[in-house]
């Protein structure tokens, strides 16, 4: 069963991020629907799933490919902004993050060292914090 899958999926383009968020947003928009009554969300949201799966079949790869990258562009903002808070909330397990009093630049200091005396490495202006 595996290879015929396989056989039958060659050539075609599969699943993307694109591809991913328009089935996710057709479901939401379903779920929407069973909550709130709004047929117009119902419809909207069987477009996406069925647009989703046109695209992971489809044999045009360089359409779809053309269209991830518009789609990717258009969120890389939205995109930067979350992988950005990740990345914060990681570092915020081992490390204290104080900003500099004078020029307000952000400056890590590992935790569990005391009080300590950091100097920015910006504007060199030191000050004292408990990391």
């Amino acid at each position: 069963m595996k290879e015929k899958l396989m056989r039958f999926m060659y050539g075609r383009y599969g699943v993307d991020t694109f591809g991913k968020f328009l089935l996710w947003s057709g479901v939401i928009l379903m779920l929407i629907t069973s909550i709130f009554h709004f047929r117009i969300f119902y419809v909207i949201g069987w477009v996406f799933v069925i647009y989703s799966y046109y695209r992971m079949f489809s044999r045009q790869t360089y359409k779809r490919a053309l269209e991830n990258q518009k789609f990717l562009q258009h969120t890389s903002k939205i995109r930067g902004f979350f992988a950005k808070q990740k990345y914060m909330a990681a570092q915020r397990k081992t490390h204290h993050i104080y900003k500099c009093p004078n020029c307000k630049q952000k400056i890590r200091v590992p935790k569990g060292k005391g009080k300590i005396e950091i100097r920015c490495p910006k504007c060199q202006t030191t000050f004292i914090k408990k990391s």
